[in-house]
């Protein structure tokens, strides 16, 4: 199974499925606590990444919780 890299697309189609939006509804630059990420939310982001290989942190996310800030993180 090939996996899908983490680009600023893929996250924001994963960020906007979990809060029930359009993935052009969640911009890059915007906090995402303000578009109504919370922390369960994030730990079901955080835990679908990981079985996609990811070497992710939830509290690293949380500190800078934009779709810029996690596609430069995740691209590591």
């Amino acid at each position: 199974m090939e996996r899908t890299p983490f680009t600023a697309e893929r996250i924001r189609a994963d960020v906007a499925e979990v809060l029930s939006l359009a993935p052009q509804e969640v911009a890059e630059d915007v906090q995402l606590m303000d578009q109504g990420l919370d922390s369960i939310r994030l730990m079901t982001l955080v835990e679908r990444w990981r079985a996609d290989g990811a070497e992710v942190e939830l509290a690293d996310l949380a500190e800078r919780p934009t779709v810029a800030e996690w596609a430069e993180m995740l691209a590591r």
